[in-house]
């Protein structure tokens, strides 16, 4: 007999939902073969049963929190599902007409092998438990007959071709003025739910405080547009504006050693690695995917590994360690159009920089000129207990400085 455990999961994950199990009691299962699909704030992953037998007892049911360790299975040496000569010899069976019986066994087995063919994406198996939807039914355009998160969503807002139950006659409760208002109760994710209880934790235990600047993108706009077309054909990527600012964040963090840095009780631990964290949104929220030594990097490598890491989070393929371990994160709400925000920090790191919408505004050139220029705002949000005000300004002139002469980026490494 073997025990299903919660394995280890990440130095900061200690617990996780159990999202679907893909075997049932009676189940055969091989060595090696997943069992459970786990949802965890940052990944869903699936874990493996490490014995081959039969699957005697769920001991966690779908929705259930569980902590790492914990027993949520049993797995026992066998061959197969037990038949009907495994009932105790005291129990009575009743007996079914035998063409009932072949009629109730072959719906059965039509209806297990349908939901073994259907294949889907995890996003579409988590909305379809959330809306209770069976997968089966749902069609896919797909032309591998993957189901996929917007089909699910697609079928649930068809219109339900079901009739209008008649007033119940039983005492109603007390009204409640706007009760006969539809409403709809959906439970957060596990991935919502970890970022909000993450997001207040910040507030709470931080000195957070946000300083502002703005930047001129005209030199940076300009090399892009001169080096755009032969940077693609050279590099296969898009020359975007991401690797400008994680260039220019990585020389500020060297010059600014402190925001690159951890607070851990009274003593500061000072990060000699830049490891960028880059904000990503997905349907299922927020994530921050790490780019590895930025420092060591080129802008085609940086805009390679931003890409690759944006498309993993959008296909929920992002792993553990593709989230931990960054030093500092650049968050853009300017993709969507915000004009200014104040970022919160992520986890234990003591800045995070926001980058906002390219917006044409007059500026000042001297005393008798103004011009339009493309114009960004960008914030600094900072532990106010690690770094000081000059300091936070500092680093954002270092990077406005950087941005509006991008040559000597280059100089940067």
């Amino acid at each position: 007999m073997a025990e299903i455990k919660v394995p280890e999961l990440a130095e900061s994950i200690t617990e996780g939902t159990i999202a679907q199990w893909l075997k049932q009691p009676g189940d055969h299962v091989d060595k090696g073969e997943y069992i459970v699909e786990l949802e965890t704030d940052k990944v869903n992953l699936e874990v493996i049963s490490e014995e081959e037998g039969i699957v005697k007892e769920l001991i966690a049911a779908e929705g259930d929190t569980v902590q790492v360790g914990e027993v949520i299975a049993i797995v026992e040496a066998g061959e197969g599902k037990a038949d009907n000569n495994d009932a105790p010899a005291n129990e009575q069976v009743e007996e079914k007409p035998k063409e009932e019986q072949t009629v109730e066994v072959a719906t059965e087995k039509e209806t297990e092998e349908k939901k073994e063919r259907t294949i889907a994406s995890p996003a579409a198996r988590k909305l379809a438990r959330e809306k209770g939807i069976d997968l089966s039914q749902v069609p896919t355009v797909d032309p591998m007959g993957r189901v996929r998160k917007q089909d699910v969503s697609l079928y649930s807002n068809q219109p339900k071709q079901e009739a209008t139950p008649a007033p119940a006659q039983s005492p109603a409760s007390p009204a409640v003025p706007g009760d006969e208002k539809p409403v709809e109760r959906v439970r957060l994710s596990r991935r919502r739910q970890t970022i909000a209880k993450r997001l207040l934790e910040v507030k709470q235990n931080t000195a957070m405080l946000t300083t502002f600047n703005e930047i001129d993108m005209t030199a940076v706009m300009d090399l892009r547009k001169r080096k755009k077309d032969n940077f693609v054909k050279e590099h296969d990527v898009r020359l975007g504006f991401m690797s400008f600012f994680t260039k220019a964040v990585v020389a500020a963090l060297k010059k600014y050693p402190a925001v690159n840095s951890e607070l851990d009780g009274d003593e500061l631990i000072m990060k000699n690695f830049y490891d960028i964290g880059v904000a990503v949104s997905t349907d299922e929220g927020l994530v921050v995917p790490v780019i590895r030594d930025c420092d060591r990097k080129n802008f085609a490598e940086i805009e390679a590994d931003i890409l690759a890491v944006a498309n993993k989070a959008r296909d929920n393929k992002l792993t553990l360690s593709d989230l931990s371990g960054g030093t500092f994160t650049i968050t853009n709400g300017g993709v969507f159009g915000s004009l200014l925000s104040t970022p919160i920090l992520n986890g234990t790191q003591v800045g995070i920089l926001g980058m906002h919408t390219i917006q044409t505004r007059p500026v000042a050139i001297d005393a008798e000129r103004m011009e339009n220029r493309p114009m960004m705002y960008v914030a600094l949000s900072y532990d106010h207990r690690v770094i000081d005000g000059k300091e936070a300004v500092g680093f954002l002139v270092t990077i406005k400085k950087l941005l509006e002469n991008p040559e000597d980026l280059l100089l940067e490494g």
